[in-house]
Order: structure tokens, then C-alpha cells, then sequence
């Protein structure tokens, strides 16, 4: 578990970290004496902390302007203020703060506070979803490693499937978008096999061709079993709509409707 303690009086600092130390031992702790420090490690070194200890009365940017960026920046961390005035209890609960201890903080109020946390703490990704990038060019990984395609239209038609969301495609869709020659279709359903197969092969090397759903003719991804910043996007994620940057799957033409519509929902 990541924690970070943040206070501007170094012995009320110090106190702080020996707290958080007892009270969980496996904790990693970084400690800062303001929030613009905190907020300048979490976006320039991707600190990604689970929890924040933090003073309210900090020079400069307060504790409760530090916890409205943080917010923004890691939307699942949980808040827990430090103060020694209980009069600040209340703006701190309207940020929807998840604790709050009046000085001075002791080992087993740190401990209440982690065992009745409102968001769970995310720890490291989930490794039984197939991870991908759709920002920029498209990649797919597996355990941090990528993964490899042995045709290159077989990681074209995974793009495909998950750029769609999870819906069923048909054939025709499907080639219509991998080939813009119009070739038959009959051509082209056995051309979908041959790449189908190839891909399930190369998903199957991993445990992950579950992730293919193929019924009446129709494929689909189930899309619990990817982790993408595409659909974090579309589900409000900060950090994922701070990550797009205007390009997505670019060396997919038929992408490019996608990639219009991110652009407008960014403006």
C-alpha cells in the first residue's frame, strides 16, 4: 500500500510517518512537507499513492485545494485529514474526504481509519485482464510484457473488436473495415477464419482466448476481461482523459471516427 504524509512542521511530520509505520508495518510511505511537492511527484514521477495523510492548515495551497487536485489526478485515493482543530471536520467531509484525526495522530487511530477506508485500495492492475493501449498506436500486454501477433491483421481484428465496445460484428462489418478493396464476401469470411484462428492461437498462448465471444455468426471481446485506457476514458477516468492526446489507434484508418469523436467529447 502506498501512503503519503503530508505536513509542514517536521516533528508533526516525523510523528505522522512513526504513526502510519506501527500502524501498517507493509506500508510504503512517502513523506512531504507541502501539497504542490506531492502533486509534482504524483505527476512527474507517476507516484500513485492509495491513501493521503495530510494536514489541512499547509502553506500555500491547503490541504483541502491539495485533496481537490489530487482528486483530479487519482480519482480511487482515499483522504484522510490532520488537524489539530476539529472545526475543519466539516469542509473536509463536503470534499467527501474518507477520514478524519485530530491531533495528535496515534498508531491505532491510523489504523481505524485504513480498516473502514470508503474506496477500496487498488494496489496493482488486476493481472487477469488483457492490458491495452488504444492511445497513440494500438499495443496489447500481458503481465507488462507485449504481446506478439504472427499476422498482422489478426492484432487489426482485436483492434477492431475492442474499438466496437464489446458489441457483436458481423463478417461484413468486420471486412468492411479490415479491407477497403470491397473484395466478395465470401473471400473475405474465409480470409476472417484464417486471421480468427491465428488470433485465437496467439490469445490461447496466454489463457486469454476467452476473451473472443462468437455465437450466430457474430464476434465480440468481453470487455470486463480488458483493461484499456480507451474505455477508462470513457468511463470518466481522470487519468485516462489526461492521457489522450488527440491520437488513437493511428495506424488503423477506419479508427479515424473514433478518434473524432474522442476529440469532441475533450472539447
Amino acid at each position: 500500500m502506498m501512503i503519503l504524509a503530508i505536513d509542514d512542521e517536521p516533528k508533526a511530520l516525523r510523528l505522522l510517518h512513526d504513526a502510519i509505520a506501527a500502524a501498517d508495518p507493509n506500508a510504503e510511505i512517502a513523506d512531504f512537507s507541502d501539497g504542490e511537492d506531492a502533486l509534482l511527484s504524483i505527476r512527474e514521477q507517476g507516484l500513485r499513492p492509495d491513501v493521503v495523510f495530510s494536514d489541512i492548515e499547509l502553506p500555500g495551497m491547503t490541504g483541502l485545494a491539495f485533496a481537490v487536485e489530487l482528486k483530479k489526478l487519482v480519482p480511487k485515493a482515499n483522504i484522510i485529514f490532520v488537524s489539530a482543530y476539529p472545526k475543519y471536520a466539516a469542509d473536509a467531509y463536503t470534499l467527501h474526504a474518507n477520514g478524519y484525526i485530530v491531533k495528535p495522530v496515534y498508531a491505532d487511530r491510523v489504523r481505524a481509519e485504513l480498516d473502514h477506508l470508503h474506496l477500496p485500495v487498488t494496489g496493482e492492475p488486476k493481472l487477469d485482464k488483457l492490458q491495452v493501449r488504444c492511445f497513440g498506436h494500438f499495443e496489447v500486454f500481458w503481465h507488462g510484457k507485449p504481446v506478439i501477433f504472427q499476422r498482422r491483421q489478426s492484432k487489426e481484428l482485436l483492434a477492431f473488436l475492442i474499438d466496437r465496445e464489446g458489441c457483436a460484428c458481423t463478417a461484413e462489418e468486420i471486412a468492411a473495415a479490415l479491407w477497403e478493396d470491397d473484395a466478395d464476401i465470401k473471400t473475405a469470411k474465409a480470409r476472417i477464419r484464417l486471421i480468427l484462428h491465428d488470433l485465437r492461437a496467439t490469445l490461447q498462448e496466454i489463457g486469454m482466448d476467452g476473451i473472443l465471444i462468437r455465437e450466430r455468426r457474430q464476434l465480440a471481446v468481453r470487455r470486463d476481461m480488458v483493461d484499456c485506457d480507451y474505455y477508462r476514458m470513457l468511463e470518466g477516468n481522470i487519468e485516462a482523459i489526461n492521457a489522450f492526446g488527440g491520437t488513437y489507434m493511428t495506424e488503423y484508418s477506419w479508427a479515424e471516427l473514433t478518434t473524432g469523436r474522442l476529440q469532441f467529447r475533450e472539447k
